[in-house]
């Protein structure tokens, strides 16, 4: 089943030397490493050529991303192209066939976000991740132009009808899985045992007898501590050691 639906965005020139190769294998620029990182056999891939805007191809991964010394691809700008892919062709179109993506864009819910005059802006870039309803969108008519519209339409509806087949025996092992392993229980927190927590929880009281609050007992400042004894303390110390106030003469106001 397809993890994730990818648009490589490429050149002519180097569209036709991946279609020279019969479509087997596809370079990916360094700038997009992470990007890279996520492709994984299974996925589907859509050719979008920027010198042309047009979609030409779809193909589908069947090995992960390798780095390699040399491709045939030519650099576009300073970019080159360090990672490698290994690909089968599904749908490839004649030159003549290939589909205006200025006619389609505003169909696409990848392009919602751009202004309709600046939609190409969006394809920047060697990666691109589509959603699975932008890709099947693309490719069905790519198979409108090459098989009819009947053909084309009648396998994407085989194509749909297997994925959610495949989605759903996926749902039904993962919940046989979390039945045959049922989640184990927390761990206390702070490093308390399980007999710890046991301890700090108060057991009802048995029939006949009466629940009685016994208070904690309240730790009490020794003789002579804590901040009053403290301040009495210094109090005392100060009138001990001080001077007597010398007279001082009194005025009178009269």
């Amino acid at each position: 089943m397809p993890h994730n639906f990818w648009m490589i965005n490429c050149n002519k020139q180097n569209f036709d030397i991946t279609r020279g190769i019969g479509f087997a294998q596809q370079g990916l620029k360094a700038e997009y490493r992470r990007k890279v990182q996520r492709v994984e056999p299974g996925d589907r891939i859509i050719y979008y050529v920027s010198g042309e805007r047009v979609f030409t191809a779809t193909a589908t991964v069947t090995k992960g991303y390798e780095e390699v010394r040399s491709t045939p691809w030519i650099k576009e700008g300073k970019t080159s192209w360090p990672y490698r892919i290994h690909i089968k062709p599904d749908v490839v179109l004649d030159q003549q066939q290939y589909i205006d993506a200025g006619l389609i864009a505003y169909r696409l819910e990848y392009l919602r976000k751009w202004p309709p005059e600046d939609w190409h802006m969006a394809f920047q870039g060697n990666l691109h991740l589509l959603s699975k309803g932008d890709f099947f969108l693309l490719e069905t008519e790519m198979l409108k132009l090459r098989d009819g519209r009947e053909a084309a339409l009648r396998r994407v509806d085989e194509e749909l009808a297997a994925e959610a087949e495949r989605t759903n025996a996926q749902r039904e092992r993962r919940r046989r899985n979390a039945e045959r392993d049922p989640a184990r229980p927390a761990h206390p927190r702070n490093g308390a045992t399980a007999e710890t927590t046991d301890r700090s929880v108060e057991e009802p009281p048995a029939a006949g007898e009466t629940a009685t609050a016994t208070p904690a007992p309240t730790e009490q400042p020794p003789p002579g501590r804590g901040r009053s004894g403290a301040r009495g303390r210094r109090n005392q110390g100060r009138g001990r050691n001080r001077p007597p106030a010398p007279n001082t003469a009194k005025f009178d106001n009269g």
